[in-house]
């Protein structure tokens, strides 16, 4: 049996997809990715069928990822039924993920996605948005990904298993 991960932004063109492509590698990297899927999508459509933002891709292949098959999608109801763990990039995205859950049982499968962020606290819990900034903001949103990655990793184990 699959589990499978679904990592939500706002457009599915930034944040999304660069923890989408990490968290491949690093499940690659553990013997995982047969047991274990990531798909990525957004609460908004309006970049359904679009690749990755450039800034984003150029930033994940100067780090050894592999950022060319991405192709943007848009979350709805129906993600609840095909994974078992949703998660969201910034409160925004999880209240309009909450709003579209079939039941309240629904909601014990959405998550934040820094939740896994052994950095994380209660009050910096989100992924920064980096789309009106620079490409500073793509290279800090690699490295909070990573990080979170690595651990979200580590305790698959432990959520596959409930």
């Amino acid at each position: 049996m699959t589990y499978t991960i679904a990592l939500v932004c706002l457009g599915n063109i930034c944040r999304s997809p660069m923890a989408h492509v990490v968290l491949d590698s690093r499940l690659d990297d553990a013997g995982l990715s047969e047991q274990v899927r990531v798909v990525s999508a957004g609460t908004g459509g309006w970049h359904t069928g679009e690749r990755m933002d450039q800034r984003a891709a150029t930033v994940l292949g100067a780090a050894g990822y592999d950022a060319s098959h991405h192709v943007a999608r848009k979350f709805d109801t129906e993600w609840y039924a095909e994974n078992d763990l949703l998660l969201a990039m910034d409160e925004s995205n999880y209240a309009d993920m909450a709003d579209l859950a079939p039941s309240v049982a629904s909601l014990r499968k959405l998550r934040m996605f820094r939740d896994f962020d052994p950095d994380a606290t209660e009050r910096d819990n989100e992924v920064p948005d980096p789309w009106y900034g620079g490409d500073r903001g793509f290279h800090e949103v690699l490295t909070m990904v990573e990080r979170t990655a690595d651990n979200l990793v580590k305790r698959l184990p432990e959520l596959i298993s409930r």
